[in-house]
């Protein structure tokens, strides 16, 4: 009875691994196969519209919690480049939402700076350093994202070159990139080719890409094209060797930033040393460090450390800084 179940149970065991092989032999097909019929009724029935992009052709805007303050600072020199760093630096947020942020940031930094410090002197210090903290991330989020764009702009163009040379117009081009590449590079070619789509000229819509993404290499794609299109031209040849360029000019920048990282780490040493020493003082003898925050010379000398500090490594950040 014994040896029969043991037999028995072999003989499932064994099924079920062959059923689980044989299953398994099959799922690559399947997925295969489901993935072909996709693609075959994509091209059949073309692309189907996104509801929510049909709904209206005119652009939106985002409303911030002062819509007023949206308008009236919207339509100043200062308030139009601001509207421009947000939305390069791909952060969804109105000029309000952003002016109320630097508000609060500063409010509770020049308070946080007056319970340590206990000066009169400490409050609009601390504002304007609290301020100005949602604008340096502003500008970091927008350096990382043109540092982005500049990284896979090269793969852009030739993959608009591939698609000339096999015979598409440029806005299938246009179109190709905006549905492969991702972001940043998808979304801001998706707004030129909706843009040229709905009836703007390629000229201007060409001219929204550069103002949006404020690179020289883009520049010099949007000059190559229109001039193609007024002399005619290989442009497909055209994009290689700009993409080729724009490699080329990325090899010798990471060439620039390994002979300036000795440069660079001595100014970060530089500008760390002065705190780790202050805080370690504080633990070795506090007492000694406290006069520094009580009386009005040690305030005064504190701030005038910090300026000095971060005036020498602005100098020597732009003393590494080679444009290439």
């Amino acid at each position: 009875m014994a040896i029969a179940v043991v037999i028995l149970a072999f003989i499932i065991g064994v099924g079920v691994v062959l059923g689980l092989a044989h299953a398994g032999s099959k799922v690559p097909e399947m997925m295969m196969r489901r993935k072909l019929d996709s693609r075959l009724q994509e091209i059949s029935l073309g692309d189907k519209p996104d509801p929510e992009a049909v709904k209206t052709l005119l652009k939106s805007f985002n409303s911030g919690p002062l819509p007023s303050l949206d308008r009236a600072f919207g339509q100043t020199a200062r308030g139009h480049s601001l509207a421009a760093w947000i939305d390069q630096s791909g952060t969804r947020a109105s000029l309000s939402a952003v002016l109320l942020i630097a508000v609060v940031s500063g409010l509770l930094v020049a308070f946080v700076l007056a319970m340590f410090t206990r000066s009169p002197i400490s409050l609009p210090i601390g504002f304007g350093i609290g301020f100005a903290l949602p604008f340096v991330v502003l500008r970091s989020k927008r350096t990382r994202r043109m540092r982005a764009f500049e990284e896979q702009f090269p793969e852009a163009l030739d993959l608009i070159s591939r698609a000339l040379k096999a015979g598409h117009a440029f806005a299938t081009g246009l179109k190709m990139v905006a549905d492969e590449m991702s972001e940043p590079v998808g979304p801001e070619f998706r707004k030129t080719f909706d843009e040229q789509n709905f009836g703007l000229p390629l000229k201007d819509a060409l001219e929204n890409l550069t103002m949006r993404i404020p690179l020289l290499d883009v520049r010099f794609f949007a000059t190559a094209v229109l001039i193609q299109r007024e002399t005619g031209g290989n442009l497909s040849e055209i994009l290689e060797n700009l993409a080729h360029v724009v490699r080329e000019r990325f090899k010798i920048l990471r060439q620039v930033r390994v002979y300036t990282a000795h440069g660079r780490l001595t100014g970060y040493v530089l500008l760390a040393l002065p705190a780790f020493l202050s805080i370690a003082l504080m633990f070795i003898n506090p007492e000694h460090m406290n006069l520094l925050f009580r009386e009005r010379m040690g305030q005064m000398m504190l701030m005038g450390a910090l300026v000095m500090q971060t005036f020498g490594f602005i100098w020597i950040k732009q003393i590494v800084k080679i444009e290439v």
